[in-house]
């Protein structure tokens, strides 16, 4: 599992995008999202890397926390 900061995440469409751009890079994806505190925790295959790319092209431009 890795934790990201995502500070233009602010609404359930929001997560809805950023859902969508995960599983166009690994259809097994799990996310739990932290609307309070604009984080997501991703449990994926795709590695951290791929995963703050296809964040940044679908709008929400994120940091690794952990």
């Amino acid at each position: 599992m890795s934790v990201f900061s995502v500070p233009d995440m602010s609404c359930g469409h929001c997560k809805a995008s950023i859902t969508e751009a995960l599983e166009a890079i690994d259809d097994t994806v799990e996310i739990d999202a932290d609307m309070d505190t604009r984080e997501i925790d991703v449990f994926s295959e795709a590695g951290d890397e791929a995963i703050l790319v296809a964040l940044k092209n679908a709008g929400y431009p994120a940091t690794l926390k952990s």
